[in-house]
């Protein structure tokens, strides 16, 4: 088993995001060095540290206040990029998506049977990244994000592609299918305490609705040429989402993304620390995110 230990060359966190962010790129990659994945001619780097990283962003942030081994953060943020990269190669081949961070799509080059095998070896090497931490809470915790995206995704696909979408139909697939590997990110710092870690879990799953929102906003309304990926699938494809609800009036998106970003900060209140690193991550990293998908500054409480 080809074991990588990112903190041989740094025995602590290593200051700001940006040093944390390399050394969680190097532990996806080097750990796909054992695998098919690496003997083809693509570049591996690109697809799973040339995105926007922002669950493990939010693993990053909270740093400073999580009081958990370095290595433990890392291979966690490592893990959720690992199964989020996963879920991009299976979403490009159900949703037809040509086009994936500027590039063609992994499954256009190699096929669908391809990209369905390339996101499953991605998703078993998430949970070996993770079992090195000798977290097993940590492993029970992702298995039971894995598991909610992926019901989640096949409900709306298998049981309700072509169904009349409503308001609240939409916001809870927004969340069960996006926020479980926000909300995991988040919980990795609740240093053991219980309800820290429910709140951070929480938080997560708040943010991860919004930032869906954001993106349900752009693949109705967005440019696939500045986006770096296919649009307008979901509409192709009869896919309910919060875009389609009100007959294709985003309003309600948009002002939900606000919203739940500044409910997601106040599940923090009882922690002042905790709460000014996640406003750092809200304001820093996923509302600029969100803000270019659907071009309104999300609103968020004062650190």
């Amino acid at each position: 088993m080809h074991s990588v230990n990112p903190m041989h060359d740094a025995q602590k966190m290593p200051p700001g995001v940006d040093a944390g962010l390399a050394l969680v790129r190097r532990l996806m990659v080097d750990s796909l060095g054992d695998t098919v994945l690496a003997r083809l001619q693509f570049d591996v780097s690109r697809f799973l540290g040339g995105g926007k990283l922002l669950r493990a962003r939010a693993a990053l942030r909270l740093a400073s206040v999580a009081r958990v081994p370095a290595d433990t953060l890392l291979r966690s943020a490592a893990a959720v990029e690992l199964v989020h990269g996963a879920s991009l190669l299976h979403d490009d081949v159900i949703d037809g998506g040509l086009t994936r961070r500027g590039a063609p799509a992994f499954w256009t080059q190699y096929g669908a049977h391809g990209a369905i095998l390339a996101g499953d070896i991605l998703l078993g090497k998430a949970l070996n990244v993770l079992s090195l931490t000798r977290e097993p809470d940590l492993i029970a915790d992702l298995a039971q994000a894995v598991a909610e995206v992926c019901s989640t995704e096949s409900e709306q696909e298998l049981l309700l592609r072509g169904q009349p979408s409503d308001w609240s139909t939409a916001l809870r697939l927004a969340r069960q299918k996006t926020g479980p590997l926000f909300a995991f990110a988040a919980l990795t710092a609740g240093n053991g305490d219980p309800a820290l870690r429910a709140a951070l879990r929480e938080a997560g799953y708040l943010a991860g609705t919004a930032y869906q929102l954001s993106d349900d906003v752009l693949d109705a309304v967005g440019d696939s040429a500045a986006a770096g990926k296919t649009l307008g699938t979901d509409i192709a494809r009869s896919k309910g989402t919060a875009a389609t609800a009100r007959n294709g009036d985003t309003a309600d998106a948009v002002a939900g993304v606000g919203d739940l970003c500044a409910t997601s900060l106040a599940q923090l209140d009882a922690w002042p620390e905790v709460r000014a690193a996640w406003a750092v991550y809200l304001n820093l990293d996923l509302g600029p995110a969100m803000a270019k998908n659907v071009h309104v500054a999300p609103t968020t409480a004062a650190p």
